[in-house]
């Protein structure tokens, strides 16, 4: 007799596909128009890495022009050694697999990385509050919220420190889970994936420790696990990765020992105007609607494991912020981790809501509508999203720059007030400039000009804002002929002054 095959419940198809599109739409958001300069989202960072890749890369090219090859690897020399160059390694690993060097790559793994962890997010949220519509909730802030597409798609160590943690959260609270009988299996994970967290980048230790300290509170005490091996072995684990790498930077190579001054500024905790812009900062990555909801959740609707778990690593980034306040409080990716944080705070919020809907969708067509209009939802959210963060086209900027260096010939000698550090004509324009100080910082302009233009053939300026703070530097340069001039630049020529005409004699005094 023929027998009709089970069907699964509404609820339990439902669920996968919102997932299937959520990810969907983040990938989407992510992986369009990768070949876009890296202009886009914190240019100094992301050049800084695809600076330090190039001159890696090019090294390894037996057909590369001698030009090229010097000044990329003198530009790579010439950055500072923060964090391991992980991300810089995977970016040559494509390079060499395509034999060409495409910054779309280094982009487009960091978005996959970014991806991943949101597949991490959804078990530990679900774990954390024991309910799937939660849990999207939070998948789909992770994924969807503005400030996330163009941070998680850039070219930095972030996204991949980002996924180590959320992956160490998610092992470590299934590993307090099974006391008193804890596997090994998952303190070894937790171990692994916490010190790489650390590995790529240090800062990550507060969220490692916070991530820690939240599940052994809640479901255990902090004495009975300190007497387990287990917990010495995740602290090992946790440790020499970036415990092998500051002994060698510090001590053997010595890379590392002028990285650690100028971070550490108490004097800003009892300045008002330090909270203020970290406020700012964090409005810019969760918004404060976003930060006011997640507190309210995790402090009115989480029950009291949950509400433990997550106050260690609120917590965590709380200390982190007041140890780098300068960061904190003046780059906004430092807040990046806030993102998976809000995320998972909103699930105790989310769970309410989905238990109060739950008697109303009995029926597959109440599910069929439920996910229509859902899915709607995060489609108009995403698209917003999507033209919250997108910006002009930066193409033409990344060929204004190569345009100048190919003007000069790549030569040195050139003086430049110029954007971003100098960073896009190093890497668009493969040039490399001696920077011209802001106007705060100049006392004596005559002095200032007479050395900082000693053996200089060029001075070259595109930040006209800045040059405008500047009249007397401005009428010094037109003392100079104009080398080149478009609508982006001017090249003054310090070899050529205008020669000015002999007026005659009045008599006059």
């Amino acid at each position: 007799m023929h027998q009709t095959p089970p069907r699964l419940p509404p609820a339990k198809l439902i669920f996968p596909l919102l997932l299937a599109l959520l990810l969907g739409l983040g990938a989407f958001l992510r992986f369009v128009d990768l070949s876009q300069p890296l202009l886009d989202f914190h240019p100094t960072r992301q050049l800084f890495s695809a600076v330090k890749a190039r001159g890696m890369y090019y090294q390894t090219l037996p057909n590369a022009s001698f030009w090229q090859k010097d000044i990329s690897y003198r530009q790579w020399q010439g950055e500072a050694t923060i964090e391991p160059p992980v991300v810089e390694n995977i970016a040559v690993f494509f390079y060499k697999l395509s034999g060409q060097e495409n910054t779309a790559y280094p982009r487009a793994v960091s978005a996959a990385f970014w991806l991943i962890t949101a597949v991490f997010l959804f078990w530990l949220a679900r774990n954390l509050v024991h309910s799937t519509p939660a849990a999207l909730f939070s998948v789909a802030f992770f994924l969807l919220t503005p400030y996330s597409i163009p941070a998680s798609r850039s070219f930095q160590p972030d996204p991949l420190m980002v996924l180590f943690i959320i992956i160490f959260w998610w092992a470590i609270q299934t590993w307090s889970q099974q006391w008193p009988n804890p596997r090994w299996h998952w303190a070894i994970l937790a171990g692994l994936v916490g010190g790489f967290a650390i590995f790529i980048k240090l800062t990550a230790v507060f969220f490692i420790i916070g991530g820690a300290l939240g599940p052994i509170l809640a479901h255990l005490n902090l004495y009975k696990s300190l007497k387990n091996p287990q917990t010495w072995l995740i602290m090992l684990l946790g440790v020499l990765p970036a415990g092998f790498y500051l002994y060698d930077g510090l001590y053997i190579s010595g890379v590392l020992s002028q990285q650690f001054g100028g971070r550490f500024f108490p004097g800003f905790w009892i300045d008002p105007y330090f909270y203020l812009r970290w406020l700012l900062k964090v409005d810019a990555v969760v918004g404060l609607l976003g930060l006011s909801l997640a507190l309210l959740s995790w402090l009115v609707f989480a029950a009291k494991p949950a509400k433990i778990v997550l106050a260690a690593p609120w917590l965590g980034y709380f200390i982190y912020g007041l140890v780098f306040p300068h960061h904190i409080s003046s780059h906004d990716y430092y807040s990046l981790p806030l993102i998976p944080l809000a995320a998972l705070s909103f699930a105790p919020l989310a769970r309410e809501i989905a238990v109060k809907l739950e008697p109303s969708l009995k029926s597959r067509f109440s599910w069929g509508i439920f996910f229509l209009l859902f899915a709607f939802f995060l489609t108009g959210y995403a698209s917003l999203s999507y033209l919250a963060i997108r910006q002009a086209d930066t193409r033409p900027l990344a060929q204004m720059n190569a345009e100048i260096g190919e003007i000069i010939q790549h030569q040195p000698g050139i003086l430049a007030l110029t954007e971003e550090y100098g960073y896009p004509l190093a890497y668009y324009g493969w040039q490399n400039v001696s920077l011209w100080p802001p106007a705060a910082t100049i006392e004596d302009y005559r002095q200032v000009f007479a050395r900082q233009t000693k053996e200089k053939a060029y001075f070259l300026v595109t930040d006209f804002a800045e040059l405008a703070r500047q009249p007397q530097l401005l009428e010094k340069l037109t003392e100079y002929t104009i080398f080149a001039q478009s609508r982006g630049y001017v090249i003054y020529d310090l070899k050529a002054p205008r020669i000015q005409p002999n007026l005659p004699e009045t008599g006059l005094p």
